[in-house]
């Protein structure tokens, strides 16, 4: 079996517990442990939990790897690899008990950076709706089984998905580049929850996504699943504070590119 094989495996295996512990654990109530950039952006006792329940697995199959989470410090690792994790994408989502949220692992190789590493394995596991997507280099996208392609063709217009920045200062160029875009969708969608959009563009069920300023855990996997289901992901502005990022089959990928780089 090859090394991404092998990572996507236990990516997968893990991921899927993980998301059962979040379920589990909703399910008991939620309890706020603190807040980070803004009021906004909270964390939950079970977001740590559930990244100390993945660092400890990982941990004890593959101790030689680094580990790059949401929640915890980064650890430089011997091997090469590197898991991005995001223990609960979508935490406000998941403490008002919306079910549009996920567990994102990722297996990189090589510096531990988004536009340095190259992406070996995902899995983002959606336990509320017991779907579990997964991606291996050269191995192609697939849920449970199915294998996954991005759209190919929009002509009712594209359906997008798009999420906004915590910090309020961010809202007005957002939403005057969601104006921008529009004219080019069928619809817009905003579900708080980017691994989650990025899988939703792997299986089709969205043609596009485009956000700024994502951290590497938020989307390590889902973009994985997105160019093995046959799709085109891009980051600019990378050196700003605020990079974007732009998935979706290649015409619409091209055509919300057209509009960001024309963005005032």
């Amino acid at each position: 079996m090859s090394l991404a094989l092998e990572l996507g495996e236990l990516a997968a295996e893990i991921a899927r517990e993980a998301g059962a512990l979040a379920r589990q654990r909703r399910t008991e109530g939620v309890h706020l442990a603190a807040t980070k950039s803004t009021l906004a952006d909270i964390v939950t006792d079970a977001d740590r939990e559930v990244e100390n329940l993945i660092r400890e697995r990982l941990r004890t199959v593959r101790p030689d790897d680094g580990f790059l989470g949401e929640e915890s410090d980064a650890e430089v690792g011997a091997s090469g690899i590197t898991w991005v994790v995001d223990p609960i994408d979508g935490t406000v989502n998941y403490a008002y008990g919306i079910p549009a949220y996920n567990v994102s692992i990722a297996a990189v190789r090589g510096t531990p950076l988004p536009d340095a590493w190259e992406a070996l394995a995902g899995a983002v596991s959606a336990p509320v709706f017991d779907e579990l997507f997964t991606a291996v280099q050269g191995e192609g996208a697939w849920l449970d089984g199915r294998r996954l392609q991005v759209t190919s063709e929009t002509p009712a217009g594209a359906l997008l998905a798009t999420g906004f920045g915590y910090d309020p200062s961010t809202h007005d160029g957002d939403l005057a580049l969601v104006r921008r875009v529009m004219p080019m969708a069928r619809d817009l969608r905003r579900m708080g929850s980017a691994a989650l959009d990025l899988a939703y563009v792997a299986a089709g069920r969205l043609d596009g996504y485009f956000e700024r300023g994502l951290k590497p855990w938020d989307f390590a996997a889902g973009a994985l699943l997105v160019t093995e289901a046959g799709g085109v992901v891009t980051r600019t502005d990378v050196e700003s504070a605020r990079p974007m990022l732009i998935a979706g089959g290649a015409e619409v990928h091209q055509r919300l590119t057209a509009i960001m780089e024309n963005e005032q």
